[in-house]
């Protein structure tokens, strides 16, 4: 029998997001995670952060942050900032796991190259439930990589890096807390914002026509 959680997870979609629903509209949930490497399938979570974009604005109120337990302090660990003891003292996976699909729901996930993210998720709940993320989720690389086919940054040098750190400098955010998952999900969003609203003076104002894949860097 499929647990309680994953079942209101999935009701969760039974009426969601079309393509054509309004930007304005969407709570999207900006993702950040740290790993302990870049194999989704072997490699496990290690913190996990986000807040939500709505309307605008960033819901400082509608944030979720985990510190996951990981029993050997790889050296990914502590470049991630968590000492030996945080990390032993984190909660383990599942519940982890658990408690993101009842802050999730059926939110948009944004993320610079969440692909990876993604991924690791996918693995963790397939490890768990057999079960994958039912969420749309949008690459903040991919919309910007539209928009400068748009026209968006007419004046401006082609885009040549694809860091999170490029689209900072583009848009004046200050990366504070780089490198931790709270931190990262909470510069993304603004990065977010920004993108929002160019992408609206571009005629991108659906969920359809921002959440379009860019082929070139795949």
């Amino acid at each position: 029998m499929e647990p309680s959680f994953i079942a209101r997870y999935r009701e969760q979609f039974e009426d969601t997001w079309a393509d054509d629903t309004p930007v304005d509209q969407i709570r999207f949930v900006v993702l950040d995670s740290e790993t302990t490497g870049l194999d989704p399938r072997h490699d496990r979570l290690i913190t996990i952060g986000t807040i939500a974009v709505c309307a605008g604005e960033i819901r400082l109120d509608d944030t979720f942050d985990a510190l996951l337990r990981v029993d050997e302090n790889t050296s990914a660990v502590t470049v991630h900032g968590v000492t030996r003891d945080e990390s032993l003292s984190g909660i383990e996976e599942p519940e982890a796991l658990e408690r993101f699909l009842d802050y999730v729901r059926d939110g948009i996930i944004v993320g610079h190259h969440i692909g990876h993210d993604i991924a690791t998720f996918d693995a963790a709940y397939e490890r768990h439930w057999g079960m994958r993320l039912l969420n749309r989720s949008i690459d903040t690389m991919d919309l910007t990589l539209h928009l400068e086919q748009d026209g968006a940054f007419s004046g401006r040098p082609p885009i040549r890096h694809f860091t999170l750190d490029a689209l900072c400098e583009m848009f004046d955010v200050i990366p504070h807390d780089r490198h931790t998952a709270s931190g990262d999900a909470f510069i993304t969003a603004q990065v977010l914002l920004r993108l929002l609203k160019l992408a609206s003076r571009c005629g991108r104002t659906t969920l359809g026509r921002i959440g379009e894949e860019f082929p070139v860097h795949k």
